[in-house]
């Protein structure tokens, strides 16, 4: 069964830091004007974040910039979303937690107008980021298409992260990306290698320059690359991503031969994981999405 996702990853420059919603709308919108059967738009990281203020420290700048996310930005994106009637990722906004902690949150808003996931980044850029760690997996159902798992820039240097996003069933993985520096060449391997150990769509979505070093990238479950911006000018990424290959994988092997999702068989002894204080278990391996026992 085919299950199509056409996607627009947007490689663009970063908005300023309280730049009116307006500006971001007309980016959207115009994005969606190139390709009309978008049914999901992905903005980088921190896209509505940018440098405004070069005499004033970072770090202050977004913790007053900050706000939760029943806050009017959230409320706000939402009601855009709601308006273009698709699933729409503005990269990750600055949350202020319950606490007062201050979040690096990617969003997913859904074409009814609800924030319908969000995940905020667990392992933070140090010693650079000022953001608070998030504690907690995501992953986000967009309705008769498939499930989407949300990872944040240094989170794919981590591979537990794609990992367990797998596991739960991610059959795409939403990589938002605000990286300016020069490794952005590894984090194209990565991306690679994430997709090929998970058998998953790898979607990187890095910002433009002057900010960014771009070179966006959406690579296929085997590795293979799908759409890619070639430097760090502004670009749009289109694909129409297949979600049942994802399951042909699994089932017949990268290239017809790896099936690592299958590699144990039942009653095989578990595996200790001393640096997780945890264990490999053949019981519970299998991804959900690929186990006909597990609820979608």
């Amino acid at each position: 069964m085919h299950r199509i996702l056409p996607l627009v990853a947007a490689q663009a420059p970063p908005r300023l830091i309280g730049e009116p919603l307006a500006a971001f709308a007309a980016e959207v919108a115009a994005a969606v004007e190139q390709r009309p059967d978008a049914r999901l738009v992905v903005f980088p990281e921190l896209h509505l974040f940018g440098d405004g203020n070069p005499d004033r420290q970072r770090t202050e700048a977004l913790q007053e910039a900050a706000e939760p996310l029943d806050g009017p930005r959230v409320k706000g994106l939402c009601e855009l979303a709601g308006d273009l009637g698709l699933w729409l990722v503005p990269g990750s906004v600055c949350e202020r937690g319950p606490q007062g902690q201050l979040f690096n949150t990617e969003l997913v808003l859904s074409p009814q107008g609800r924030l319908a996931g969000c995940y905020r980044k667990i392992f933070p850029w140090r010693p650079h980021e000022p953001y608070d760690p998030g504690d907690r997996f995501t992953t986000v159902d967009l309705e008769d298409i498939g499930r989407v798992g949300l990872n944040i820039c240094y989170d794919a240097w981590f591979p537990e992260v794609a990992r367990q996003l797998a596991w739960m069933g991610a059959e795409v993985i939403l990589n938002v990306v605000k990286t300016t520096t020069p490794d952005r060449r590894q984090e194209l391997v990565l991306a690679k290698a994430n997709a090929i150990v998970n058998q998953v769509f790898m979607v990187s979505v890095n910002c433009a320059g002057p900010t960014g070093q771009g070179r966006s990238l959406i690579v296929d479950p085997e590795g293979n690359t799908i759409a890619e911006a070639p430097d760090d000018a502004p670009a749009l990424l289109a694909a129409e991503l297949d979600l049942a290959a994802v399951e042909r994988v699994r089932t017949h092997g990268t290239e017809n031969v790896n099936r690592p999702w299958s590699q144990f068989h039942d009653g095989e002894t578990p595996i200790d994981l001393p640096i997780y204080q945890g264990r490999m278990d053949p019981a519970t391996w299998t991804p959900q999405s690929a186990n006909p026992k597990e609820p979608r």
